[in-house]
């Protein structure tokens, strides 16, 4: 069974301007949280990227769309989700959501996996895609799954 990883956080002050409205670059607070708080979730620190799995991820792209913007205290819905696995990289995807489940922005980002101290990518191993497949679905199945069940 698939469903998307959701996790809730505020927008606190240091995420605002002097208007109370969340600043662009503070999303990437929220993506750093979802993604960790994801990977923690099938049994995956990021020590163990390292450790575990002997390759990095260092990030090849980051991408948001704005839609609405939220403000200072409001509780954003975090929804992280894997639609894309390719053999040396993979996208991670995001939707924020508002009271009421109103978007509030999406975004991404695109993981490379990477050899260990070095700059060249490797494959995947397969040990670490199949703890990722709970989250790996379509923007359309996951923001679907995040209806039915509420966020």
């Amino acid at each position: 069974m698939t469903a998307p990883f959701v996790i809730r956080e505020y927008v606190r002050w240091a995420d605002v301007d002097m208007a109370g409205i969340i600043r662009y670059d503070a999303y990437t607070r929220f993506m750093e949280l979802g993604e960790a708080e994801m990977f923690r979730s099938v049994g995956i620190s990021h020590l163990d990227f390292l450790t575990r799995f002997d390759f990095t991820i260092p990030r090849r792209a980051m991408h948001l769309d704005y839609e609405s913007p939220p403000t200072l205290d409001e509780q954003l819905t975090v929804v992280v989700y894997i639609p894309k696995v390719g053999t040396t990289s993979l996208t991670i995807a995001f939707d924020f959501l508002g009271a009421g489940g109103r978007r509030r922005a999406s975004g991404s980002l695109v993981l490379v996996c990477a050899t260990a101290g070095h700059t060249r990518s490797q494959p995947w191993p397969p040990a670490f895609l199949e703890l990722l497949a709970p989250y790996r679905m379509s923007a359309d199945d996951a923001r679907v799954a995040v209806t039915r069940g509420g966020p």
